[in-house]
């Protein structure tokens, strides 16, 4: 299995048209880093990503694995959290450096499902490594944070990104309480703080659901 990351930057300018890099990157441009008119909130739908990708942080592939391909699609998966360690970023940029990468061979129910293992295995690899791994795709259920109609998690492709722990993540955290112990470890009194104003917004009604 051959994988080649580019840059944001880079995907944008280089990648074929109709092809699935070029898919993959009009999906990053018009969902996660732009707004919906369904989220329940102003702003784009993932600002970190957005973020990443205005510093030159964010790098994004594509695999060719297919859903019989678990055990390299498993190796590659768990790659990505050393892999975003190597993007070049100055102090100042490195929080935000990640990586998005599309399985357009897994599109169909068994690719799917296997991805969603992968996703599973990585929940307690990442929390120990203060980091964190989202998983997209065509029929996510998804809830979104503001709104639980909005299904922000869904893509063309299976996608899985990888990228490390931030403040602004409190808002998850006081949605999956699994996140807590980590958040804090790592943010400290400062992060105990955004994640009390978290869970006020939650009490509140403006965060809209609870896992």
């Amino acid at each position: 299995m051959r994988n080649q990351f580019f840059t944001y930057d880079e995907a944008k300018s280089s990648a074929a048209p109709g092809g699935a890099l070029a898919s993959l990157v009009d999906w990053v441009a018009a969902s996660p880093m732009s707004g919906h008119p369904m989220r329940g909130k102003a702003g784009a739908v993932c600002p970190f990503l957005r973020q990443a990708a205005h510093a030159d942080a964010l790098c994004v592939g594509i695999s060719e694995a297919g859903p019989q391909d678990e055990d390299s699609a498993f190796k590659l998966v768990r790659g990505l959290f050393s892999d975003i360690g190597r993007i070049p970023a100055d102090r100042e940029r490195r929080s935000l450096r990640s990586v998005v990468i599309g399985f357009p061979n897994c599109t169909g129910p068994e690719g799917v499902a296997m991805l969603e293992r992968i996703n599973k295995r990585h929940k307690y690899y990442t929390l120990a490594r203060l980091q964190m791994i989202a998983f997209f795709h065509a029929d996510s259920q998804t809830p979104g944070l503001w709104n639980p109609e909005f299904k922000p998690m869904r893509a063309p492709m299976p996608v899985i990104g990888a990228r490390y722990m931030i403040e602004q993540d409190a808002v998850f955290a006081a949605k999956y309480r699994l996140l807590i112990p980590t958040y804090l470890m790592r943010f400290g009194v400062t992060g105990a703080r955004k994640l009390v104003a978290a869970r006020e917004q939650h009490r509140a009604g403006k965060v809209l659901t609870e896992a």
